[in-house]
């Protein structure tokens, strides 16, 4: 029993080791319980997630739901080491783990709550304005940049390392790293400009160059579209502004070139008829405008016709049901007209010499 009594009586760092056990103690039980908290919270915010609407408390408890258990170790040995008399400079190595630890634990909840409240405005502003929900991804870049940012100056200031001279010397150093990094710098302010200018915003149907796609997402180093086949298409932002780009979703008509050609055996007065019929079957449709209709050229082989007309909606399938009813109901009209469509033919002329007799000369 004596020995257990100056077990318990040997001191270490300047307090009994019973000390120690009860710091220890309060320590796991202050671990246990913040476990138990944060197990609470991660199911609570699963269940309000799980729910279409947005809830008051989802995301405070989403943030809460965030805490690593090393931060929560590190504060659950500061509380236990209160019962305790630490020495000076053990105490302050203790106050200063802590201290980073929050700054990173802070780091890590602010970015969750910056991210979860713009993917919140996102969804409520993507049915209403589709340009304002395509820059908030650039935003929540430029607000987690700042954040950790904060986080590693506050940091290194704790560990007692001078900022001043390390900001200067990275003033020099970004300047090469700027030029290793041009490319990805590049895409960064192409994609500030996206968000700026706007000339296109989520669900815009583009052209660039030889594709074609729905946005689908506007991201800091490249822009994603959707195909109509399907596949993502991932274009960097810097090459994207460079393109000519062709945003269907913004036109308001649709300008359509219509060329027939037909036969040279049609007679003129046939001829003067065509231009005629081909307007009467395009100013049929209420949702078109007619344009013009012209016999147009004198081919090797054909006589071409022109007409123009303006579709009064961007919508693809209209257009084309429109195309369709004219081409079928222009092959009746040519049919009963008896007008023979042009189609590739080559021709080839005979011509019949006359013999030559040749004269049989007798000595």
């Amino acid at each position: 029993m004596a020995e257990l009594q100056e077990l318990f009586d040997k001191v270490y760092f300047g307090n009994p080791a019973w000390i120690w056990i009860v710091a220890s103690a309060v320590a796991l039980g202050v671990f246990f319980i913040l476990l138990l908290l944060r197990r609470l919270a991660r199911k609570q915010y699963a269940r309000l997630a799980a729910t279409p609407q947005d809830e008051f408390l989802e995301l405070p408890l989403h943030v809460a739901s965030r805490t690593t258990w090393a931060f929560l170790l590190i504060a659950a040995i500061l509380v236990g080491v209160q019962t305790a008399e630490l020495p000076p400079k053990l105490a302050r190595v203790l106050i200063t783990v802590f201290t980073v630890a929050s700054f990173w634990q802070i780091g890590l909840w602010a970015t969750t709550a910056v991210v979860e409240a713009l993917n919140r405005k996102q969804r409520r502003t993507l049915a209403v304005d589709r340009a304002a929900a395509g820059s908030l991804g650039i935003i929540g870049f430029m607000a987690r940049l700042t954040i950790w940012s904060l986080v590693l100056l506050l940091t290194l200031s704790n560990l007692g390392i001078q900022i001043q001279p390390l900001l200067a010397g990275l003033g020099i150093g970004g300047i090469a790293v700027a030029l290793a990094a041009q490319n990805i710098l590049g895409d960064l302010f192409a994609s500030l400009s996206i968000t700026l200018d706007r000339p296109f915003v989520l669900g815009d149907s583009l052209q660039v160059d030889d594709f074609s796609g729905t946005v689908e997402y506007i991201g800091v180093k490249s822009t994603r579209l959707r195909s109509v086949n399907g596949e993502q298409i991932i274009i960097p932002n810097s090459n994207l502004l460079a393109s000519r780009i062709r945003n269907q979703t913004r036109a308001t008509e649709r300008r359509v070139v219509f060329t027939i050609s037909v036969g040279q055996e049609t007679p003129p007065a046939v001829l003067q008829k065509i231009p005629g019929v081909i307007r009467s079957l395009i100013e049929s449709h209420s949702d078109v405008r007619f344009d013009r209709s012209h016999f147009a050229k004198i081919a090797a082989a054909s006589f071409d016709f022109e007409a123009v007309y303006i579709v009064k909606t961007t919508e693809y399938n209209r257009h084309m049901d429109i195309l369709q009813d004219i081409n079928l109901r222009l092959v009746d009209a040519f049919e009963k007209e008896g007008i023979a469509f042009a189609y590739p033919a080559q021709r080839l002329y005979l011509e019949q010499q006359v013999p030559v007799q040749s004269e049989l000369v007798t000595k």
